[in-house]
């Protein structure tokens, strides 16, 4: 049997409603690790060759509207070589990884939003994702209708009614209240600066933790 590899690195996730402005955090964050750790910035979908056509795919408007189960298999197919692909090699060596969106998203967007079965979904992202997950989840929270203010262009997503938006932050938030320890609620109202430095407090403290459990070689 194959012997497990030890997973030494920390895995952030950043998650956000439409226009929460977590692509932006995510680049923020990941300068400011990445000037004391081995630090990488992925997406989803995304992240890999594959993530990246998948990606295409989801945002492509003729595709649209897609059905709700083929959706979310988009979204595991894009996962599954995500993790197999980068995520988990940059942890076994140690490497922080920041993504822009995980497995949140998916139960969040097609869970609460689309009414898709959450305990069904939880189990399929479980097999995609290999049991991986986050040690720490930033959650972005803003209004919709302010995130929707904030957007020039619109995705087939951001083009989604309202009441469905409203539906996938209750989603978010239901989340968040269930793992405190895990999925940090950031209010992302305000200035790009004032939610980095939120952002940072928290990140900061997990940091000192995980220095303290893995004497990583950028600990100080």
């Amino acid at each position: 049997m194959k012997k497990e590899a030890v997973l030494k690195g920390l895995f952030i996730a950043i998650e956000g409603g439409e226009g929460a402005g977590k692509t932006t955090q995510a680049q923020l964050l990941y300068h400011s690790l990445a000037s004391r750790f081995p630090t990488i910035l992925t997406r989803e979908p995304g992240g890999t060759p594959l993530g990246e056509r998948i990606r295409d795919l989801l945002l492509d408007p003729s595709l649209h509207p897609l059905n709700s189960r083929a959706e979310f298999f988009l979204f595991l197919a894009a996962r599954a070589q995500h993790v197999e692909e980068v995520i988990k090699p940059a942890l076994e060596k140690g490497i922080i990884v920041i993504s822009d969106r995980f497995s949140l998203s998916s139960l969040a967007y097609q869970g609460f939003g689309r009414g898709l079965d959450i305990s069904l979904l939880e189990m399929m992202d479980d097999f995609a994702r290999q049991s991986l997950s986050p040690h720490l989840t930033l959650y972005i929270d803003i209004p919709p209708e302010e995130g929707r203010r904030r957007l020039s262009t619109l995705t087939p997503f951001e083009k989604e009614s309202p009441e469905f938006h409203k539906r996938v932050r209750e989603g978010y938030l239901k989340i968040a209240s269930l793992y405190p320890d895990k999925v940090r609620v950031i209010d992302g109202r305000g200035s790009v600066e004032e939610v980095r430095e939120r952002i940072e407090e928290v990140v900061e403290e997990f940091i000192r933790r995980w220095c303290d459990e893995t004497s990583h070689n950028g600990c100080s």
